[in-house]
């Protein structure tokens, strides 16, 4: 009991000092202020009376949003003498692999740098600026020759790394299992079995309305669309993060989507933030890094070859350009097990005090980095509020499909899920696929790695990402149930193939599946 006291003041404490620098803090601290003049306001009861002024003002409100969506990114509970690296990844050999795949990662950019001969960073001459922030709303437009330029790494890549992940103190013996021999990662992490599932994922059961199966056209709206609906609306009139997190588990209404995911997300624009966003777009303007060919690239191999995304194109580069600048991504790395890269200014090697992140944010972008960003644009047409969504999105999700780590929500587990679910529940599928050398985690590993963006129907997709949001977790969602669902259903056509390349094609549109029956059959129809 002591112990847990404790653990919760250490959390309070650490939330109280992260708001502090908040500018919620700066505004509520002036509103406390501004209250003094206030006649209700009395010296003797001087505490509650600011209380309850805040309360009925809506400043409450919004104080709680704040430590809610703190709450959401909050590191797993850990001893309180463990050291920083525990709170970013507690295994060693996970911590080492990361770093190892980091360095790879790092060693891929330079050695295109120097092949180019071009600088990491350099700044545009005048002429290039006023060029630049002419075209910023049509960069789309703009056909540079990408052709010596390649991505440092693609989803493949990253596979391979999980597949040789090992840990050196789980000794098999000589006779190694049946099971540890049948799929492809093979490190022991606890992952959720279905019952579990259920539990966890229990709103998502057959008596539950959901959008997405009980909003067809074949069902009268008035059974549930209807009134889901009408609590949405009230659900943002009362503007509560945590009451908006439990109402999208059964899905948003498309009209409500927007606000809804800003509302869980804590995202609103402020004057402030649009000025932080144009910021940012001012350093683009100004510096060119050669992260930008990257983000270049990338957009025109994948969005802008998307049926859905191309319209897009526009939007993709400014987020993802201003995305690149911004110092304000780092702190994600105290709960991240990836380090930002570091590099050094020249004629400067290794020495500490010369050393610079790069990018800025830390985050170097690879193969199909920009789908992270493009089923957003749906929602979002104003390049700011835009660009704090993806941000958010990204600090609190998606940067955990590309870093290896042993978080629940982490792709080692998501992937150890996919080939247990499979592996239990369609045993012969499994062998068969094994068998013939189509290991399932091959094909469906490029799903995962983007959360089914540019796979699915952008309608399924955004039904999926709700309940991302709703239960602030990949588990399901993200990829591994879903994903063990898609092969359910398309079992029968998989025990007839004898090729990867046969497997392949039998998986290689998924865009006309309906996302919501597919989990609720897989979770809640199987004979457990």
């Amino acid at each position: 009991m002591l112990q847990e006291e404790s653990d919760l003041s250490l959390i309070i404490a650490q939330i109280v000092q992260k708001l502090k620098g908040s500018n919620l803090y700066a505004q509520l601290e002036r509103q406390a202020w501004a209250s003094l003049q206030r006649p209700e306001i009395k010296l003797e009861s001087l505490k509650e009376d600011i209380k309850e002024f805040f309360k009925i003002s809506g400043w409450e409100k919004k104080l709680q949003n704040a430590v809610y969506s703190e709450l959401s990114v909050f590191p797993l509970p850990s001893h309180p003498a463990a050291p920083p690296e525990h709170l970013k990844e507690p295994l060693v050999y996970m911590r080492k692999a990361q770093g190892s795949w980091e360095k790879r990662i790092l060693k891929s950019l330079n050695s295109m740098c120097t092949e180019l001969s071009i600088p990491l960073a350099r700044k545009r001459p005048v002429g290039e600026q006023k060029e630049l922030l002419n075209k910023w709303n049509e960069m789309g437009t703009d056909e540079p020759d990408l052709s010596l330029f390649r991505p440092v790494y693609a989803p493949k890549d990253f596979l391979e790394v999980l597949i040789n992940l090992r840990n050196p103190n789980y000794e098999n013996g000589d006779s190694l299992s049946f099971r540890t021999h049948l799929g492809l990662i093979q490190v022991p992490l606890k992952v959720k079995d279905i019952p579990e599932l259920k539990e966890f994922f229990v709103e998502l059961g057959l008596t539950t309305g959901q959008l997405g199966i009980d909003d067809s056209t074949q069902v009268p709206p008035e059974l549930f669309e209807n009134e889901h609906v009408r609590i949405g609306q009230k659900v943002l009139t009362e503007q509560d993060s945590a009451a908006a997190q439990q109402y999208i588990r059964q899905g948003s209404p498309t009209a409500l989507r927007a606000e809804l995911w800003a509302l869980i997300l804590n995202i609103s624009s402020h004057p402030e933030d649009i000025l932080y966003y144009e910021q940012l777009k001012t350093n683009v303007i100004q510096h060119d890094l050669l992260v930008d060919s990257l983000i270049y690239k990338d957009v025109k191999l994948t969005a802008s070859n998307d049926d859905y995304y191309f319209v897009f194109e526009d939007y993709l580069y400014q987020v993802l350009l201003c995305f690149s600048r911004d110092t304000s991504v780092l702190s994600h790395f105290a709960y991240n097990s990836a380090s930002p890269p570091k590099s050094y200014i020249r004629g400067k090697l290794g020495l500490e005090e010369y050393a610079v992140f790069y990018p800025p944010n830390g985050v170097i972008p690879f193969h199909g980095f920009s789908m992270y960003v493009a089923p957003l644009c749906f929602l979002y047409h104003e390049p700011s509020k835009l660009y704090q969504i993806f941000r958010e999105m990204y600090v609190r999700f998606f940067f955990r499909l590309h870093s290896i780590s042993s978080h629940p929500s982490g792709i080692v587990s998501l992937c150890l899920l996919f080939e247990t679910l499979l592996q239990t529940y369609l045993p012969q599928l499994f062998y068969h696929l094994r068998e013939i050398g189509a290991q399932p985690l091959r094909i469906s590993f490029k799903w995962m790695v983007r959360a089914f963006s540019g796979y699915l129907a952008t309608d399924q997709l955004l039904l999926l990402w709700d309940r991302i949001l709703g239960y602030n977790s990949l588990e399901i969602l993200a990829g591994k149930i879903l994903a063990a669902a898609v092969f359910a259903f398309r079992a029968v056509n998989l025990m007839e193939v004898t090729s990867l390349a046969a497997a392949e094609a039998v998986l290689a549109d998924l865009s006309t599946l309906k996302v919501m029956p597919l989990l609720q059959i897989f979770l809640f129809a199987t004979v457990t």
